[in-house]
């Protein structure tokens, strides 16, 4: 928390001295939501460790500016953010391509994502690429027009399963998708993806 808290306070610091605005320091707790005296806390080691410099340039006022040391700590971070991101993504693609492509062979012709997901383009790509039919619904109650048996129904990361979530991808591939409700939880490869 105070890592990303951190981050997030320098980054704004280096926003605003690039719009060459001042900024306070109550306008950096709001923006990062954190109070006042953690935020003072938090600019004190920011500026121990040399990433910004604080003058005061009266009683009132406060100058923050960004160091280079700052500014290549951000763009550390954010090299650092960029490669897990590309790594999620590529995570998240093959393991579904594995499942769309697994529910190809047992005769799936139907992929329902069932809720708002941030995946939902590569489960379209997948599907178009192995020939299968992409529908999405918002909720439980739009599966109902589609009472084919032979669908699988992804539900969103925002939709958790309580009684199995420990289900692995690899049991849900050798033994879920053979039952007569083909399920799939994106939160469990969340998770997954998460403890690797």
């Amino acid at each position: 928390m105070h890592s990303h808290t951190e981050y997030v306070i320098l980054e704004n610091i280096y926003d605003f001295a690039v719009q060459n605005e001042p900024i306070r320091q109550r306008d950096l707790a709001q923006i990062a939501g954190a109070s006042l005296g953690m935020t003072n806390s938090i600019l004190k080691r920011l500026a121990e460790k040399g990433w910004i410099t604080i003058k005061r340039l009266n009683s009132r006022n406060i100058q923050y500016a960004i160091t280079i040391e700052g500014i290549n700590e951000i763009v550390h971070r954010s090299y650092r953010y960029f490669k897990r991101t590309i790594r999620n993504i590529v995570y998240y693609r093959e393991t579904l391509e594995n499942l769309i492509g697994k529910a190809a062979e047992k005769n799936i012709n139907t992929v329902i994502l069932v809720g708002k997901s941030d995946l939902d383009f590569i489960i379209e790509h997948a599907c178009h690429r192995r020939g299968l039919n992409f529908k999405k619904t918002k909720d439980t109650t739009g599966l109902k027009d589609y009472p084919q048996p032979k669908i699988l129904k992804i539900y969103s990361e925002s939709i958790n399963n309580e009684n199995d979530a420990a289900l692995d991808l690899e049991s849900f591939l050798a033994h879920n998708i053979e039952e007569p409700q083909n399920i799939f939880y994106l939160s469990r490869l969340i998770i997954q993806q998460r403890q690797t």
